[in-house]
This record gives structure tokens, sequence and C-alpha cells, in this order.
């Protein structure tokens, strides 16, 4: 497996890039948006100087790294010839399962289809294809370059070979691989999206301010960030998405969204990415502060 094609130029499929081209593997990069392209691979050397001036990698890693990538806007022509898809579009069931269709057209017919989902089944994802025992689940962490973890994820008619295969491949960027079957929310989100709303609840309910719960949580937990700080991290429409997936798919109301979590979406705060959440995200991570909201 030599040659990967990443499947969306955002957050993920630029971090997932980033680690396959460090790697040595040749990549490229997908996205309907020469601009979106662009701005991924700024990013990538961006990220690349951080590990250089952290003694990390060599400046000719960073070379190396950005020589591997190739950018395409059309799907065709950046799928056609490579061993392994990561798709890392926008998590949402229609967009992704038109691209698979896309995908099961385009590549060779041995070739693995695998998807970032963090939280859409894998066996519907596969039933679109004509490769059911090709397609399974690869769960990159957020930031991608840094954190170890990849959650594999088997759907019904996955084969051993492509689990085998995909587990072995994360060795070889460095990744530690930990396969799971395909249930609503898998094992990362089914245990980290109860408590991210429980603390939103608590919230709700008067229990604490935002800096106390994430506070209790990072010193008496170990937690390296709270519970209210990584849902605005994440994306409070992506929690909020993942939370009605487990409602929906385990039938049982203690995964009901919090009606401040709804509400907050439906006002449009979603986080770190629209500048306010349950912290004012307007400088970044500098001068990080509780949303004036909480503040009343």
């Amino acid at each position: 497996m030599k040659q990967i094609a990443v499947i969306g130029s955002g957050t993920m499929g630029n971090g997932i890039a980033h680690v396959f081209a460090q790697n040595g593997f040749k990549v490229n990069l997908v996205d309907i948006s020469q601009t979106a392209l662009d701005k991924a691979l700024t990013t990538i050397a961006k990220n690349l100087d951080r590990q250089v001036k952290k003694e990390a990698i060599t400046e000719q890693v960073k070379r190396d790294t950005l020589n591997n990538i190739s950018t395409f806007t059309q799907m065709k022509a950046g799928v056609e010839t490579v061993d392994l898809v990561v798709e890392a579009a926008t998590e949402n069931p229609e967009i992704k399962l038109n691209i698979f269709k896309e995908l099961d057209e385009y590549c060779k017919a041995d070739a693995i289809l695998a998807s970032n989902t963090s939280s859409i089944s894998i066996t519907k994802i596969a039933s679109v294809t004509k490769r059911a025992e090709k397609v399974i689940g690869m769960h990159f962490m957020n930031p991608v370059p840094v954190m170890k973890l990849v959650e594999v994820i088997n759907g019904y008619l996955t084969s051993k070979e492509t689990t085998n295969c995909i587990i072995s491949l994360c060795d070889k960027l460095h990744k530690t691989a930990v396969p799971a079957n395909d249930y609503p929310g898998f094992v990362a989100n089914r245990i980290l999206m109860p408590m991210i709303n429980e603390a939103i609840l608590s919230l709700q309910n008067g229990v604490a301010g935002v800096n106390e719960i994430d506070q209790i949580m990072k010193l008496g937990m170990a937690h390296p960030m709270g519970p209210l700080q990584l849902a605005d991290f994440i994306g409070l429409d992506v929690c909020l998405y993942i939370m009605r997936v487990l409602q929906d798919g385990l039938g049982d109301d203690k995964y009901a969204p919090a009606p401040l979590l709804v509400n907050m979406v439906t006002a449009g705060h979603m986080g770190a990415k629209s500048g306010h959440g349950f912290y004012d995200w307007s400088n970044g991570m500098k001068d990080l502060v509780v949303s004036a909201q909480f503040n009343k």
C-alpha cells in the first residue's frame, strides 16, 4: 500500500494527509474547492514548521512531506490509482453515502475504502458499495498529527483481511489501532459524548459554572481538557448530532441531548469554529474566557 487518497481537506482531512505524507506515503488530497485545498496545504506547512521548531523533524522531512501531497478537485482523477481511500468529509450521512457510491465506481477493485466517521454506521456506508468486505472505519482523533489512537471500526461484512491490513497500516503511521464493532457511537463517542452531555446538563441545572466544571474534571480526573472546553473544540453541532445518533440508535432517553446544547446550536454558537460556545474563542486559544452568556 503506497498511494493514498484523502477525501476532504478540513481539519481532520488535512491532519490525516499530513500523517500519511510524513510517513512516506504518496497522498492525493481531494476536495471540491481549490481554495480549501490551498488552505489545507498552508495548515500542514504551519504544523510541520512547529515540528521543526521543536526539533521533532528536520527541514528535509518537512520538504519531503509536502512533496508527497498532490491536490485534486476531481474525485475520479484523485482516487482511480490509489490503494486506500480515507474519507474525511462533513459528518453528514447523505454526503458520505454519495461519496462512497462514487468511490466504489472510480476506485480499483482491490482498493480499501475507509471512513473517518465518528458516528455513522460503517455497515450502512458499505451497503451502497459492491465491496462491503473492503469498507472499514478509521476514526482518527483530533489533532491527528498528535493523537495516537485510531479507532478501527468493523462493519458487519468487513473482512478479517481488511481489518488486519488497516491495523498493520496504523503501525506504519506510528498510531495505535484499537478495533471496535459497528454500534452507535462505536466506543470513543458512546462513552465521551454522554459525559460531555452530562457536563452541559450540570451547567444548565446550576450545579456549577463553566470554569468550575472543567477545573473539577481536569484536576480531579486528570483530564487534559475539561468537557465543556472539549465540546467547544469538537464543535457543539457535532456533539448534538452524535447525541442524536446515540438516542436514535440505542432507543434510550438517557442519551437525549441537553436542551442547552440544542439551544446553543440553534443560535449558531458552535464552539471554537464559530468563535462562541461555552468559551469565547474570538482570540483562538489566547485569552480564553468564559462566554459572555455564562457570565451574566
